[in-house]
């Protein structure tokens, strides 16, 4: 079976693509927009843009199972016709399945600041579903890499770590752990046709800091914003002001996700893999044992 990963260059991809390797995949390609820039090693690397159908579809020539990564929020991308070319791009050349990497939610979400993202998410959801092709939308939790990041920050910068989530819960996972269930996925089609939720337990914002600080040693903890104030300290960011407040308002409304409910969701996990996803202790350990 050859297997084809999109955005193969990302911190996902490379990720998904080790997972591939370790399971014993021995035809793999990385599908990547600039081929010179990235090398894996034992991969086929080849060309390939979201923006263009027919370089896509060349680029899945022989393909029988590809992993779509979700295009990444950039103000003024349309992200939906991006996903239908890769999708279309697909049915033209002969795919017989697509894993699309999509983001956890109840549906609350949708009464948040992060409704216009997630509406993206879910219309790729719905185009896949409805192509003819064999499918898997894999719903991915938080990334608990990029959470730890700013705890470390706080922890440097006061000792104070805060935003708009009060004590809502969320499921995170590890782009570790959440490669190896994509991995999984496109290695069997026992769950094709499934939208399945990638995450481990949920946790509240304020038991999140309380195991980074056991886990690294930091003495750190959560204090809850209103949205206004997490706004305002987003564009005091100076690469979230130089995308616009819009996106500001986005990585808010994830926030606002957590407090309303929208990410406490059930984990399929186990399902997708064959195990329970680490604990959050385990996934914090690896995190910070493959930094050191």
């Amino acid at each position: 079976m050859k297997i084809a990963v999109t955005a193969a260059s990302g911190r996902l991809g490379r990720r998904i693509l080790a997972h591939l390797v370790a399971e014993g995949s021995n035809e793999i390609t990385a599908i990547v927009r600039n081929p010179g820039n990235f090398g894996f090693p034992g991969i086929e690397i080849r060309e390939g843009d979201y923006d263009s159908q027919e370089q896509m579809a060349a680029a899945f020539a022989g393909i029988d199972t590809v992993l779509m990564i979700s295009a990444p929020v950039v103000i003024g991308i349309d992200r939906v016709t991006q996903h239908r070319n890769v999708i279309a791009a697909a049915k033209a050349a002969g795919v017989h399945k697509v894993v699309f990497t999509s983001v956890i939610g109840n549906g609350l979400e949708m009464q948040t600041m992060f409704a216009d993202a997630q509406q993206v998410n879910r219309q790729a959801e719905q185009d896949l579903a409805e192509s003819g092709l064999e499918f898997i939308n894999a719903r991915a939790g938080l990334y608990l890499d990029l959470d730890l990041l700013h705890i470390q920050r706080a922890d440097r910068e006061g000792g104070i770590y805060s935003n708009n989530a009060g004590a809502g819960r969320c499921g995170y996972i590890s782009i570790d752990e959440l490669a190896f269930g994509f991995a999984s996925l496109c290695l069997s089609d026992a769950l094709n046709g499934q939208t399945l939720n990638m995450v481990g337990e949920t946790y509240t914002q304020a038991e999140l800091v309380e195991m980074a600080n056991e886990v690294y040693g930091l003495n750190t903890r959560y204090e809850p914003m209103t949205v206004e104030e997490n706004i305002a300290r987003f564009m005091q960011d100076e690469k979230i002001s130089a995308r616009g407040e819009a996106v500001a308002r986005m990585l808010t409304g994830c926030f606002e996700c957590i407090e309303v409910g929208a990410y406490d969701v059930k984990s399929d996990y186990k399902a997708a893999t064959g195990r329970e996803p680490k604990s959050l202790r385990e996934q914090m350990q690896a995190i910070r044992d493959s930094a050191a």
